[in-house]
């Protein structure tokens, strides 16, 4: 009964934030009235870029980036504890999956061994290389959790396919899984390394992969934790190594969103979203897209059609499920995550890290 309150209480705030967040600019805001915005918090990183972020709660969050840097909050931004793995300045974090404010996995990206995964039980005090890619060949972009025990990380394509990296441990040890039920890669696909979100996950065994770079920007499903999979293609514009679908959203195992578009900051990115209601078989356009490349969506919580993409030049939002989104914020973020108690939390270059205010 409790948590049934909690969570209609928590949707009645969303609802209202919502329509405050629509209705008028935060800037015609009075200070005391102002809608929704992100408020910066002060991480004294400058000089990171965060590309990978896991949210826990409105409290709690951990941000891992360049320069083998993961940091951890647990007062809701107002302070930061530096708990990076050590020995790790020369790897390149870009995805964190954490559990609570004790238990995380951080992924360090990179040919060879410097594809890397990490897991800490207490916090950051101490951390355990749990795997160190041996194969040349292969490069891991993203991971993704089921739950507290149950993973996946993927490499872009080796000897023709995908690479499935599994756990059933909780990223304590890892097994790559057989390619038997991969589809193979088209020339020139792979994964995007932004945003931690080229591999997410719904419910007990549903996962997607977006890809880029190939003659189509796909998506690829497994409904039983990555043992086979299905390609659906997007209308995201590809064709180039820079463009294709960066980020993936879903609010449950049918109902999805896909940003991206081309990286490269001189280079427009028209048509660079899409949406999809039965869990990736067939997806469709935006009618009216984000203005500009976008590497990172989160749906709001309690909310069955609000959803946030960031990217280096701004915020945007969708109130209709990812039909139409229209900018609401400038800022640069790289990345966006969500918790059920509204904590909505985004990072980024510059050691930017923010929360949404309600």
């Amino acid at each position: 009964m409790r948590r049934t309150f909690r969570t209609v209480a928590a949707g009645a705030v969303c609802s209202a934030a919502l329509a405050a967040l629509t209705a008028v600019p935060a800037q015609a805001q009075e200070p005391e009235h102002r809608a929704p915005h992100w408020e910066l918090k002060d991480t004294g990183a400058s000089g990171v870029r965060f590309r990978g972020l896991s949210a826990v709660s409105r409290d709690t969050a951990w941000v891992a980036g360049t320069g083998g840097t993961v940091l951890r909050t647990t007062d809701g931004g107002a302070s930061w504890r530096n708990v990076s793995p050590p020995g790790a300045s020369d790897l390149q974090f870009r995805d964190i999956e954490a559990f609570d404010a004790r238990r995380a996995v951080v992924l360090a990206i990179g040919e060879g061994e410097a594809s890397r995964v990490y897991r800490t039980d207490d916090g950051g005090v101490t951390w355990t290389e749990s795997f160190r890619n041996t194969d040349t060949k292969a490069f891991y972009d993203c991971l993704t959790f089921f739950d507290r025990r149950h993973g996946l990380a993927v490499s872009d394509p080796v000897d023709g396919k995908f690479r499935i990296l599994s756990t059933g441990d909780g990223g304590r040890s890892w097994k790559v899984l057989p390619g038997d039920g991969m589809p193979a890669a088209l020339d020139g696909e792979a994964g995007f390394a932004a945003s931690g979100q080229c591999l997410v996950a719904s419910g007990p065994s549903d996962v997607w992969l977006a890809t880029g770079g190939g003659a189509r920007a796909r998506v690829l499903h497994s409904a039983d934790r990555g043992l086979t999979w299905t390609a659906g293609d997007t209308p995201v514009p590809v064709g180039d190594p820079a463009k294709g679908v960066f980020a993936l959203a879903f609010r449950d195992r049918t109902h999805g969103l896909a940003v991206g578009g081309d990286y490269r900051p001189d280079q427009s990115s028209p048509r660079a979203a899409a949406r999809t209601a039965d869990g990736g078989r067939t997806w469709q356009p935006a009618a009216e897209p984000p203005s500009a490349y976008r590497s990172g969506a989160a749906w709001l919580p309690h909310s069955r059609t609000a959803a946030l993409a960031v990217g280096p030049t701004g915020t945007d939002l969708t109130t209709d499920g990812g039909r139409t989104w229209h900018t609401v914020d400038t800022g640069s973020y790289d990345t966006v995550d969500c918790t059920p108690d509204l904590g909505c939390w985004a990072a980024g270059e510059q050691g930017r890290v923010a929360r949404l205010e309600l």
